[in-house]
């Protein structure tokens, strides 16, 4: 006689960002501390410490708390100055109180992401 057996449904523990870097098949996994400063044309600028998750020469993906929408402009900084840029939101995927967002340079930036 068979017996019934139970088996744990795989969690998935993959982040919103990673889902969201399938979109991007370009995107590289990267580990990148950044100040993200929304500019408001209200004057209101929200800023968190954030880190970029995946990069593409174009975007670059990230988790994020604070009231982003596509098309909102931001400002970018790495602690050293290397990256110093503005993106503009082109997608955002909702999780709860934190979102998974992807964002394109306003300008290209040159050599910020580098494939070995």
């Amino acid at each position: 006689m068979p017996k019934a057996a139970t088996a744990r449904a795989r969690s998935s523990s993959e982040s919103s960002t990673s889902k969201l870097a399938k979109f991007f098949p370009e995107a590289t996994p990267v580990r990148i501390p950044v100040r993200l400063t929304r500019i408001a044309n209200e004057g209101n600028a929200f800023t968190e410490s954030t880190v970029i998750e995946y990069g593409t020469a174009r975007e670059v993906l990230f988790a994020s708390t604070l009231p982003l929408e596509f098309a909102d402009m931001l400002r970018l900084q790495n602690s050293d100055g290397t990256l110093d840029t503005e993106a503009c939101v082109v997608a955002v995927q909702y999780n709860g109180e934190r979102k998974a967002v992807a964002a394109r340079f306003t300008q290209a930036v040159t050599n910020w992401i580098v494939k070995l």
